[in-house]
Formats: C-alpha cells, sequence, structure tokens
C-alpha cells in the first residue's frame, strides 16, 4: 500500500501559501516516504461544501514539479469537462514530461453547476462530455494523425506534441460513488451506476468520495466488480481512500481543530466528526482500517492535512501511517 497528501492548496488571498512553503513541505514529505502529492480542482466558490477555492492545479503542479524530486504530483480530481481536449492533452503532456513523467491524471465530472455556466458547458451533458473527454486525450497521447468524430468533440488528422513521458499515457484515477450528496452538495443523485460504468471502463484507479460510508464503498465495489467484467477489462482496478485529516494531540478537544478546518470547510463539527479523520491517532488508524476492509485491501490512502503544518505531517507519518502498514 502507498501513501500520498492531497494539498491544501487553499487560495487565501495573503494568506495562500508560498511555494517556497509548499516545496519544503513536499520534500519532507519525500523524505517521510510519501508517494504522491495531489491536488483539488474547483474554479469557483462552491458553498455549503467549501469556504473557500484552490489554486488552479496544472500550474500548481508545473511550479511544484521544479522543487520536488521523486514524489509524483496529480490532480484528485480535475473537473474534466470544463476542458477542451487538444489543449488539455497538450497542456498536461507538457506537464507529465517536465516533471520526468511523475504526474497522475486524477478527474471527475464536477458538480457546481456555477462553475459549468461560467464555462459555457451544459451541466447536464457532463458525464458524456468526460467520456469523450477520456477517448480523445487519451488517443492524442498515444499517437499522430488522429482522427476523433464523438457527439462534443471531433478533429481530423491532428497530432499533439510533445507526447507524456509515461507510455501510452499518465495513470488516470477517476473519481466517484455513492456519499451524503444532499448533505454536501445540495442535490440528491438517485442512480450512481452510470459513473460506476464510467470507471469501470477508463480508470486505472477508483476514487470513492471522502465523505462515503463503508457500506456506500462496499456497494459501490460490488457493483464496479460487476460492471468491470461486463466491459471485459484486461487489468484490475485499483482502489484509493482518500479524506481530509487532522491528527488531534492525546486529550485535545475535537473542536481544537475547528479554526484550522473553517478555513476552507461550510461544514460544521459534526459533519466533520462523522465523514472526515478528526481525532487522536489510535481512532483515524482504526476508521481508516475500516474503509481498507470494506474494499477487501487498498492500493494508496492519500490523506488531505489542512495545511502546509509540518507538524501534522510529522504526526501522520510517526503515528498513523505505520500502524497502517502492520
Amino acid at each position: 500500500m502507498k501513501f500520498g497528501l492531497r494539498l491544501p492548496s487553499f487560495a487565501l488571498g495573503p494568506k495562500t501559501a508560498s511555494l517556497h512553503e509548499m516545496g519544503a513541505y513536499l520534500r519532507r514529505a519525500e523524505d517521510l516516504g510519501f508517494d504522491c502529492a495531489v491536488s483539488i480542482d474547483h474554479l469557483l466558490l462552491t458553498p455549503p461544501a467549501y469556504a473557500c477555492t484552490w489554486l488552479e492545479p496544472v500550474a500548481l503542479l508545473a511550479a511544484l514539479a521544479g522543487v520536488t524530486r521523486t514524489i509524483k504530483l496529480g490532480t484528485m480530481v480535475l473537473v474534466l469537462p470544463l476542458r477542451n481536449p487538444a489543449y488539455f492533452a497538450k497542456e498536461w503532456a507538457t506537464l507529465d514530461l517536465l516533471s520526468g513523467g511523475r504526474s497522475i491524471l486524477g478527474v471527475g465530472v464536477g458538480w457546481h453547476e456555477e462553475e459549468f455556466a461560467l464555462m459555457g458547458v451544459p451541466h447536464k451533458e457532463r458525464g458524456r462530455r468526460m467520456d469523450e473527454m477520456l477517448e480523445a486525450v487519451t488517443a492524442l497521447w498515444a499517437g499522430d494523425n488522429v482522427t476523433y468524430q464523438g457527439k462534443y468533440y471531433q478533429f481530423r488528422n491532428l497530432t499533439i506534441d510533445p507526447k507524456p513521458a509515461q507510455r501510452p499515457h499518465p495513470p488516470i484515477w477517476i473519481g466517484g460513488g455513492s456519499q451524503p450528496f444532499e448533505k454536501v452538495y445540495g442535490q440528491t443523485v438517485t442512480n450512481i451506476d452510470p459513473v460506476l460504468k464510467r470507471i469501470a471502463r477508463y480508470a486505472d484507479t477508483w476514487v470513492p468520495h471522502s465523505s462515503a460510508t463503508p457500506e456506500m464503498v462496499r456497494g459501490d465495489w460490488e457493483k464496479l466488480l460487476t460492471f468491470s467484467a461486463q466491459v471485459g477489462r484486461r487489468t484490475p482496478l485499483t482502489k484509493v481512500y482518500s479524506n481530509f485529516v487532522y491528527v488531534l494531540r492525546k486529550g485535545e478537544r475535537p473542536d481544537a481543530a475547528a479554526p484550522h478546518f473553517q478555513t476552507f470547510s461550510g461544514m460544521d463539527l459534526d459533519y466533520w466528526r462523522a465523514y472526515y479523520l478528526l481525532g487522536e491517532a489510535e481512532e483515524l488508524v482504526e476508521r481508516i482500517r475500516a474503509r481498507i476492509e470494506a474494499l477487501g485491501g487498498m492500493d494508496w490512502v492519500v490523506l488531505n492535512p489542512l495545511s502546509f503544518d509540518v507538524g501534522q505531517l510529522e504526526r501522520l507519518a510517526s503515528e498513523v501511517l505505520p500502524r497502517l502498514s502492520g
């Protein structure tokens, strides 16, 4: 099992972390054995889920590639339907090349209607556009003089250069699945099967939602196995457990974390305690183990600290991760 970080790359005006601070943090993470660092993608404020936005992920990762050495860099997740396939294929291939083949492309369909309206992309088309984007972009990475004829994207005899350093393409992680949608997003989703079918067809790795319960994750995984067989997958789907995290010291009260998560989160303390990882190390280990067991094992654990505080990083590395590896 590998361990990664989802970066607290919050856009906080003058309080936004500097590249120097991020670089020092990630080089320490490399020394501590973390395998990847990934970033969230949001163009706008998305209340009630979040109280801030994130730095633009591709520009951020390009900068971080220059101040890190070995850690893989990626997104978890980038809203792919908001992009253009040809432009994005070149953009991400350039990132992968300049990082020395260290990129992980984590993508999702997105959910915030205002972001789609701003970019002129119909919200209701996002799932089908995602499918075409994945097909078109991977085709452009695989060869030259590519022709693609979809409903939303078309091009003829198109060659994108450079190609990614990783062949045939960087690892593709796709996020999605069951979660308490109405609490976080003010939406009710009754049929998650199209999302799971997309993951079974296109993903190398599945990223369940952070707020999904073990029961939700287990049910989704059973469906993913069925859908994978239906599409004739030749390689097994790998899995990521991810969540926001704050490790309390012995005897420290949970509300001590409130100033940290309120910087970016629109959810209350009760929600945090129920769905995210807030507690002492022993409690967090047990909760993570429950998710691992729900999936019959896990390939990655990716945790999202609430700031670039090296103290929290050290606490994760010394008190949480070793107990998961044992």
